[in-house]
C-alpha cells in the first residue's frame, strides 16, 4: 500500500496491528472499518484461536502470523516484535473483535506527533459516554475506582487506565521494554506504570467502545485477577521510587 502523503511528512512508517482470538465472525466488519490509508502497512497476529480467523484473514488478503495461545499480552508483545522486524516507527493497536472505535486512529497518529511515546484511547474523557454505550455496571465502576487510585500514584491525570487502544513509539520501546510483563490483560496498565516510572509521554483521546454487538471481554474471573494485580503493581511501583525494585521494575 503506498503511503499519505500524510506519511511522507512525518517520514514515519506506521503499522497496525490486529490482535485476533476467535474472531472469525467480526474481523471482516472491523477490517472494513480501519481507515487504511493512514497506515503504512496491516499484519493481523493470532493468539492460538480455535474458529476460522485466520482463514477469513487469507481472504481479505491481511499478512497474518499465528502462534500458540499466550493470552492478550503475549500476543501484542509478539505483535509489536514483528512489526518492528517491518521497520514500524508508530505501532497502533487495533482489536480483531472491533470493539474499540478504529475511526479515531488518524486523529490519535497526529497526537502522537507532537512527542508522545505511548497514547491511550480513554472510554472515560466524557464520563458518561460509557453507560451510552452500554458498558456493564459492574465494570464502569470498578473502572471509574481503580482509575481514581492509579491517578494517586502514579501522579498521572489520565481519565482511564484500563483501555485496549494503545498506539507506541519505537522510542517507548527501546526505553521501556518488556520485562517480567504479563502474558494477561494486567500487561495494558503495567505498560503505563512503566512509561511513568521512566518519565517518558503518555497522552490519551476519546474513544468509544461497541458493547452491543459481538465482542470478546474479559471474564468475571479475569476481572478479579486483573483487580488484584493491579493493586500489587501499585505497591510495586511505590517501592520502586524509593529504591526497592520488584516485578517489572527489577531491570531498571
Amino acid at each position: 500500500m503506498k503511503s499519505t502523503s500524510i506519511n511522507k511528512t512525518r517520514r514515519r512508517k506506521v503499522i497496525g496491528i490486529i490482535l485476533t482470538y476467535n474472531c472469525e465472525n467480526m474481523l471482516e466488519e472491523l477490517y472494513k472499518r480501519v481507515p487504511r490509508k493512514f497506515l503504512d502497512k496491516i499484519i493481523l497476529v493470532d493468539d492460538g484461536s480455535k474458529d476460522h480467523t485466520v482463514k477469513v484473514a487469507k481472504k481479505l488478503g491481511i499478512p497474518f502470523y499465528t502462534h500458540s495461545n499466550l493470552g492478550y499480552g503475549g500476543n501484542v508483545k509478539y505483535a509489536i516484535n514483528k512489526a518492528l522486524d517491518l521497520g514500524a516507527d508508530y505501532i497502533v493497536e487495533i482489536h480483531g473483535d472491533g470493539q474499540y472505535d478504529p475511526s479515531v486512529i488518524p486523529q490519535a497518529l497526529k497526537k502522537m506527533e507532537k512527542g508522545y511515546s505511548l497514547l491511550l484511547g480513554s472510554r472515560f474523557v466524557d464520563i458518561l459516554q460509557p453507560i451510552r454505550d452500554k458498558m456493564p455496571i459492574h465494570r464502569y465502576v470498578a473502572n471509574i475506582l481503580l482509575s481514581s487510585i492509579y491517578r494517586l500514584v502514579l501522579q498521572l491525570n489520565l481519565s482511564e487506565f484500563h483501555t485496549g487502544f494503545h498506539i507506541y513509539s519505537k522510542d517507548f520501546i527501546s526505553k521501556v521494554g518488556f520485562n517480567n510483563t504479563s502474558n494477561g490483560h494486567l500487561y495494558s496498565l503495567e505498560i503505563i506504570f512503566q512509561a511513568q516510572y521512566k518519565k517518558l509521554g503518555v497522552c490519551e483521546i476519546p474513544i468509544k467502545c461497541n458493547y452491543k454487538n459481538t465482542h470478546t471481554s474479559v471474564s468475571m474471573k479475569k476481572s478479579i485477577g486483573y483487580s488484584f494485580g493491579s493493586l500489587v503493581l501499585s505497591v510495586q511501583y511505590l517501592l520502586a521510587k524509593v529504591g526497592f525494585k520488584y516485578g517489572i521494575f527489577a531491570s531498571y
